[in-house]
């Protein structure tokens, strides 16, 4: 009997332990979501139950992780959702110290991913890189896969959840073993406090929509302190309201109201928070916002009369062709131009050479390099890449979604120049552009709202473009 009972005893003191490891999205911080999660429950001995899925994280996979992981987008079009996993997640980890290589990340992006489904997720956690740099000191690396080879442990499917989650077991088992008066695995213990939200942010939460549209936080005074956009206001606010850096923490504590203005889609939402920026000059906003579109593609004319084409820093575009995120989007955009429509490398500055191009002498450019083709016929097909890519002196009218069912929105450029946005009901037509300059609240167009709109022209973003 006294065995029995001293045997119960062993077995409800015991620690234990949920031993996981996450992959992701990457992308920028707050934004990324889980694309795998592997988690072994451990009691201190043994592992006693596992939980190992692909997730979709119903957002788009960064190449370089990609490349990392192997896990593709296509991979998890099937996969089940995270809301689909949540349930699991928590039984797997109930009473459970959250053990992982670097806990802070994959503790982060576990409450993350049950932040936006509104659940309240706590644990305390205990990192095996700061332990280890206790338990087993002046190691090389303390990189998961650095370290498990200098220990002799084995690892398989290396950057997979399984893989690095179950040599990170291995690691915990002689961390443990090293520890025996288990003073250090105690103080190792990371208390997480509870977050609740102060009840006046919960308030203000509370009356947010969930819908694609511009936000301003005010403080007392009714100034605005910060502007910002998301295709889900709620969800972007919910998270300024649950980040930990030292800047949201001071807008936490100054935001006393937040109002917004819904716009429908994306485009409108980013040129709006581009020019309220400027207008209001917020003191938490930066003072010159990063521009979304960095590079700009700019159209020149050399000493012998032919059109060049070069990607630039968007800043230095006064007039653009058209713009882009980041420099591989740019390069593969022009190369693929020179492809279709037998352009020069040498005069689309994909090729520095004193002679022939490339494209030349595979018979796909006509010579302007070296003056065989006259300017006159090389310019008529760099047109058709202005007449399709640009809004130069053109009058256009560029349709996407509204608001609400049954409204569309409109951007007007005239003569090339960017008039501004406006609303207009389905079931009436709008066919000329005096009845449509009704509809239009003027916007200002400068460098960055020409950036934004080539950007999205480039990219068809569910934008319907009637030229007039």
């Amino acid at each position: 009997m006294w065995e029995v009972l001293f045997l119960v005893k062993e077995i409800t003191i015991r620690d234990l332990y949920a031993i996981l490891d996450i992959e992701t999205t990457g992308g920028k911080y707050n934004e990324e979501g889980i694309t795998e999660i592997a988690i072994y429950k451990h009691d201190g001995r043994e592992v006693v139950d596992q939980f190992i899925s692909l997730v979709n994280p119903e957002r788009p996979i960064q190449e370089f992780v990609v490349g990392l992981t192997g896990i593709n987008n296509a991979m998890l079009r099937n996969a089940p959702k995270f809301y689909e996993v949540a349930k699991r997640i928590v039984e797997i980890t109930q009473d459970c110290t959250i053990v992982a290589h670097n806990a802070k990340f994959d503790y982060r992006i576990l409450q993350l991913e049950f932040d936006r489904l509104g659940f309240d997720f706590e644990s305390n956690t205990i990192c095996t890189v700061e332990l280890s740099k206790k338990l087993i000191p002046n190691v090389p690396s303390y990189s998961l896969g650095k370290l498990v080879k200098t220990l002799g442990i084995p690892i398989t499917n290396r950057h997979r959840a399984s893989g690095d989650a179950m040599a990170t077991v291995k690691l915990f088992d002689l961390l443990l073993q090293k520890d025996d008066s288990k003073e250090i695995i105690t103080n190792s213990i990371r208390k997480t406090p509870k977050r609740h939200l102060d009840k006046k942010l919960l308030k203000i939460l509370e009356t947010l929509p969930t819908d694609t549209g511009v936000y301003y936080f005010h403080n007392e005074k009714g100034d605005i302190i910060y502007i910002g956009k998301s295709k889900n206001i709620k969800k972007r606010i919910n998270q300024h309201f649950t980040n930990e850096s030292k800047k949201a923490k001071q807008m936490q504590r100054e935001v006393n109201e937040i109002t917004y203005e819904l716009t429908g889609n994306d485009l409108i939402a980013m040129l709006k928070e581009s020019n309220e920026i400027k207008k209001n000059k917020p003191i938490y906003n930066r003072a010159l916002k990063r521009d979304a579109f960095t590079y700009a593609l700019k159209l020149d004319k050399n000493q012998e009369g032919y059109f060049t084409l070069e990607i630039v820093m968007s800043t230095k575009a006064e007039e653009p062709l058209t713009a882009f995120t980041n420099m591989r989007q740019a390069k593969k955009f022009v190369e693929n131009l020179a492809d279709e429509y037998g352009l020069c490398l040498k005069l689309c500055h994909l090729q520095k050479t004193k002679s022939a191009c490339f494209h030349y002498n595979i018979k796909l450019c006509e010579g302007a390099c070296i003056q065989e083709e006259t300017a006159e016929s090389y310019n008529q097909r760099v047109e058709k890449v202005i007449e399709k890519y640009s809004y130069l002196n053109k009058n256009l009218v560029l349709i996407g979604r509204g608001r609400k069912n049954g409204e569309k929105s409109i951007l007007l450029i005239e003569n090339g120049t960017f008039q501004g946005y406006g609303f207009f009901e389905l079931n009436h037509q709008i066919n000329d552009v005096e009845r449509l300059k009704h509809h239009i609240t003027p916007m200002h167009e400068d460098r960055d709202t020409k950036h934004i709109i080539l950007g999205y022209m480039q990219r068809k973003q569910n934008l319907q473009i009637k030229e007039f």
